[in-house]
């Protein structure tokens, strides 16, 4: 892997999100898929979802921000969405039950979504996104980052948009655990984090 290296996405540019965000199908979705309360593409417009990505990363300002920005060799190449679990209000109108799991528990914050642009696929990215997430917890005082990954059938390949949602064993080289598995594929992994005093 080239140097690493990462910023929460309020002190990286706009410019920097977009280059990353603004391809694939992360260019449609916007980040926004466990944002709406509604079913995202019936429910809100390109337009709307463009505008909510700007407010919600907060570009330039103290914060807060919705996810970091990943660097290699100085390029904008990943994200990964991270924030307190209270932010995604879909998480808890969905009727599955593992996605709010321990709702009492306070601290809680969600890594929902990874996205590397298509020049750094296949290069660990993922992996120090991860890491990073790990960082950036412990900065801001989550006391639990949690995510909701795909693990496939052995010898099984996963597309690009189940990928998104991370693999499990790209959580776990991070130091989460398998907390739950609520279906063939779905796994909800945890990482417990010391929070700062």
């Amino acid at each position: 892997m080239p140097d690493f290296t990462w910023l929460p996405a309020n002190e990286a540019t706009t410019a920097d999100v977009e280059a990353v965000l603004g391809a694939g199908g992360a260019a449609k979705c916007r980040c926004q898929g466990l944002k709406v309360p509604g079913w995202i593409w019936r429910d809100t417009t390109q337009a709307e979802r463009d505008a909510a990505l700007v407010e919600q990363t907060a570009c330039g300002t103290d914060g807060p921000t919705s996810g970091l920005i990943g660097y290699v060799d100085g390029e904008p190449a990943g994200w990964v969405a991270v924030e307190p679990r209270e932010n995604y209000p879909r998480l808890w109108a969905r009727k599955q039950p593992w996605m709010r799991m321990d709702p009492e528990l306070p601290g809680v914050w969600s890594v929902t979504c990874f996205v590397v642009g298509k020049g750094h696929r296949r290069t660990g990215l993922t992996y120090e996104l991860a890491h990073a997430t790990v960082e950036y917890g412990e900065r801001v005082g989550a006391a639990v980052l949690e995510g909701y990954p795909i693990e496939p059938a052995p010898g099984k390949t996963v597309i690009w948009d189940e990928a998104s949602v991370g693999l499990v064993q790209v959580f776990v080289e991070a130091g989460y655990e398998v907390v739950a598995t609520p279906t063939l594929r779905r796994r909800v992994v945890r990482r417990q984090l010391a929070r700062r005093t």
